[in-house]
């Protein structure tokens, strides 16, 4: 927690003593710092913290920085700044519950009416160090809370929603709960520039998504994370195989899957869950057999549906009954007729085969409207000229 500073503590006399301490390319710094607190340019100076904390070597000197300087001028701080430089601060201490302590202080200083957008990136920041710490209700607590308070903002910094659904994956990670986990990863990276993320981070994120895809329970439209760039990441790795398996589950290729399948050896996860995997596929296979149909053709015989999901025909009610029943589709099943027909199927994120095939739909109705067209213009030439 930072300290309560005297009145008289001697400002210059601290920067010089912590100058000697660094190395020479960061002796400039407190210089700039010196001079910049002299002539009160509070702005400024935050900005010169905020730079010096950026730089690599800053790290064992940052705590002494925040608790003998930046606490001596706190109240001039824009308190998105002063989170901001705290939160790199409380990653330089080497016990986890210090960290902690060290946060709260700042928690307590932008509890306010005014500030709770901050208070909010302040709370989730401290939430990741309690997950480390296992104190997984606690950052449940801070979740719940801070949603709340997001809620009744319209906007807030880009950085207080990226802090909030980073944390929040974190803790779904933990407790293993595949779709949150995937829907709030999904959200942090639509805050962030994925350009500015390590190379470690950017694999990470991208072999974490596709299992969570792929083990989500309600998860049955890869098409977002099929889009996003992060997928890239798994190019030319050894976990370029999962990337393919993505393609295959959201266009329901259970040919490709089974091709795949001896690489679930690498990854237990998928070992132990194959046989919900197999049932995955077969219903991404059957939605992706009505998606491919005209809206005027869905009445599927389940000899077809046996064909392209690769079950038994006695399987195959079964299997369309889950489907309606995960509200994938929506239609009736004639059991007299062994027919589905099919009113509906759920939205879909197209990738770019699939967008190629809807294209080839839309040309496929123009030409169709086209002919119905200059039919109907032949035959009314015709009454006419009777």
């Amino acid at each position: 927690m930072a300290q309560q500073m005297e009145v008289d503590f001697d400002v210059p006399k601290f920067l010089y003593g912590e100058r000697q301490k660094v190395p020479s390319e960061l002796q400039r710094y407190y210089t700039t710092f010196e001079e910049l607190y002299e002539r009160k340019l509070w702005h400024q100076l935050t900005l010169s913290i905020l730079e010096f904390f950026k730089e690599p070597n800053s790290a064992p000197h940052q705590i002494s920085l925040f608790q003998n300087f930046v606490a001596e001028w706190e109240d001039k701080i824009n308190k998105l700044s002063l989170v901001s430089i705290a939160l790199q601060a409380a990653k330089q201490f080497s016990d986890l519950n210090e960290s902690v302590n060290f946060l709260n202080g700042i928690i307590e200083k932008v509890d306010t009416p005014e500030t709770k957008d901050v208070y909010v990136l302040a709370l989730m920041e401290s939430a990741q160090f309690k997950l480390r710490l296992n104190q997984t209700e606690d950052v449940k607590k801070a979740m719940d809370e801070s949603e709340k308070i997001l809620d009744g903002f319209d906007s807030v910094e880009t950085v207080i929603h990226a802090s909030f659904y980073r944390v929040s994956a974190e803790y779904y990670k933990v407790k293993a709960d595949y779709a949150h986990y995937y829907r709030s990863t999904l959200l942090y990276l639509a805050c962030v520039n994925i350009e500015d993320l390590a190379d470690k981070e950017r694999l990470e994120r991208a072999y974490d998504l596709s299992l969570a895809a792929l083990m989500g329970d309600n998860i049955y439209n890869f098409g977002e994370l099929l889009m996003h760039p992060i997928l890239d990441s798994l190019k030319d790795t050894e976990h370029d195989w999962l990337r393919s398996l993505l393609f295959a589950f959201n266009s329901g290729d259970i040919g490709k899957f089974e091709a795949l399948v001896p690489h679930f050896n690498k990854q237990p996860l998928l070992e132990q869950n194959q046989a919900a995997l197999r049932r995955k596929i077969c219903l991404m296979s059957l939605i992706e057999a009505v998606f491919k149909r005209s809206t005027d053709n869905r009445c599927i015989p389940f000899s077809e549906i046996a064909a392209e999901t690769r079950l038994s025909a006695d399987e195959v009610e079964h299997l369309v009954m889950k489907a309606l029943s995960l509200n994938l589709i929506r239609g009736s099943i004639d059991q007299v007729d062994q027919m589905v027909v099919i009113t509906w199927v759920q939205p879909r994120v197209l990738d770019k085969g699939q967008i190629d095939g809807m294209k080839q739909k839309l040309e496929e109705w123009d030409n169709q409207v086209k002919k119905i067209a200059s039919f109907v213009g032949e035959q009314g030439g015709e009454v006419f000229a009777q």
